[in-house]
């Protein structure tokens, strides 16, 4: 059929102006998958955490609603079940995934994601995909890539699981629940042997988790907090307020008039329980040795406030000093940048007695796997070694710090042996003429399934909150 002439004109006339022949623009990249896949890169490039890096784009990009909502799943979910993921690619793929240039091997994973993990149509992950690495990469990549996800999509994740799953039960519960084998074995003797109890505790950590938030006591009733915020009260923390999934705390006034912070219940009951124990004689010295970035040092200020008391907050590092310093400007906490070991060296940190002393203590962080999706897999066993020697002179530094009669709270977000039992029960016995043990259980009132104490340990399949540790001593001299 002959085109008309105003059609014929139009052709002519591009034709005399472009520089080269014209071809079909290419799809382009969706933004949600687009900045997906620019975090990942972030974290795998520059060790960023996706939790920082990710809400700072979807800002600068003014990427909103569902489209932000897409953008988190595809982020946060790549990055928790990157080993399985890895796993399916290495048997989709010609090539060794260590051969594949990293930004295609990322997009590799955000394309298996789609296709295993969500009800996406496998077109539509598959296309996208190639989308992506034809913006970032031209066409050379592509049809790599469209071969491999077509592949992955022949199967779905059951179908795969059964290719991939080794025989070992905890090797099993490695690959089915995306966490490295060492975490799983840490979380199956943390929970005395019992496969089943680990698997639900890793299943929990592949949830992405509702946002908590701490009514600050004496500036905001929980229950106005709760109108407020859409949400409603918690279980277990006085103050803690649970937002609705995909809640913005950024939105809520009382976030931004600093009358709440968002602060997981878990870390609201560690830190009310410290400052709930018994002291004898007075108690308005509390000292906060590990203190950024603040969250703890926030909602203790808070209640120092009410008990005309006052809060030291050390902090090693800089920035998170500063942290510490901004989140609690009104509240009686006095921030001391140190090491929280120089107790007795540094004139911030005298050793004439605080009556409570809370150590939370740097660890692996295997307590809030689910808050930091990639965590997991850049944390080793190595890191363990100097942790706990870390953790071990905290501990000897905040027994320097308490006085007679008073509290010391060690706390950790990990569930680990090594940075729990095996820390408390060397130092309980080391100090066992001048400290009594705690039972912690009593100062988390209503909170069920805390074992047979004395300590502590809170699990998010167990009680919806990160894994926190607790152990509580009383220095009688």
């Amino acid at each position: 059929m002959t085109p008309d002439r105003t059609q014929s004109s139009r052709v002519r006339s591009v034709a005399a102006t472009s520089p080269g022949p014209t071809r079909k623009p290419a799809r382009r990249a969706d933004p949600a998958r687009e900045a997906a896949f620019q975090v990942l890169r972030a974290v795998d490039e520059r060790a960023a955490y996706a939790n920082l890096a990710l809400p700072g784009l979807l800002r600068q990009r003014g990427i909103t609603g569902r489209d932000a909502a897409l953008a988190t799943e595809l982020c946060y979910g790549t990055l928790r079940t990157l080993g399985t993921l890895d796993a399916i690619l290495a048997q989709a793929s010609s090539r060794p995934l260590g051969r594949i240039q990293a930004p295609v091997r990322d997009a590799l994973r955000l394309g298996g994601y789609q296709l295993l993990y969500t009800r996406m149509p496998p077109h539509a992950a598959v296309d996208s995909t190639v989308a992506l690495v034809r913006g970032q990469h031209g066409h050379r990549a592509t049809g790599f890539v469209n071969a491999v996800l077509r592949r992955v999509a022949e199967h779905d994740l059951d179908d795969w699981l059964e290719q991939i799953t080794p025989s070992d039960p905890t090797a099993a519960l490695a690959v089915r629940h995306a966490h490295p084998e060492w975490v799983v074995r840490a979380f199956v003797d943390a929970l005395d042997g019992d496969l089943d109890e680990a698997a639900a505790a890793l299943a929990a950590d592949n949830r992405r988790p509702i946002v908590h938030l701490a009514g600050l006591p004496g500036r905001i009733d929980p229950a106005t907090l709760a109108d407020q915020a859409s949400g409603q009260p918690g279980l277990y923390s006085p103050y803690a307020v649970y937002l609705p999934e995909g809640g913005a705390p950024a939105e809520i006034a009382a976030v931004a008039q600093r009358l709440a912070t968002v602060q997981d219940e878990g870390s609201q009951l560690v830190a009310l329980a410290t400052a709930g124990a018994v002291v004898s004689g007075e108690d308005h010295r509390w000292l906060d040795l590990c203190a950024g970035p603040g969250g703890k040092a926030v909602l203790l200020g808070a209640l120092a406030r009410q008990r005309n008391a006052e809060v030291t907050a050390v902090e090693v590092a800089g920035h998170r000093a500063r942290l510490v310093r901004e989140a609690t400007r009104d509240l009686p906490v006095r921030v001391v940048h140190a090491d929280g070991r120089q107790v007795g060296d540094h004139p911030g940190l005298p050793t004439d007695g605080f009556d409570r002393v809370l150590v939370d203590a740097p660890c692996t962080g295997l307590g809030a796997l689910r808050r930091r999706p990639e965590a997991r897999w850049r944390r080793t066993p190595g890191d363990l070694a100097a942790l706990t020697v870390l953790q071990r002179q905290l501990l000897a530094a905040g027994l320097r710090a308490v006085r007679p009669g008073g509290v010391l709270g060690y706390v950790t977000c990990s569930p680990h042996l090594d940075e729990t039992a095996a820390v408390i029960d060397q130092f309980s016995r080391e100090f066992d003429d001048i400290l009594v043990r705690l039972d912690a259980r009593s100062l988390l009132p209503g909170v069920p399934d805390l074992g047979s104490g004395p300590s502590v340990q809170l699990w998010p399949h167990r009680h919806g909150t990160d894994a926190m540790f607790l152990a509580l001593f009383l220095r009688q001299r």
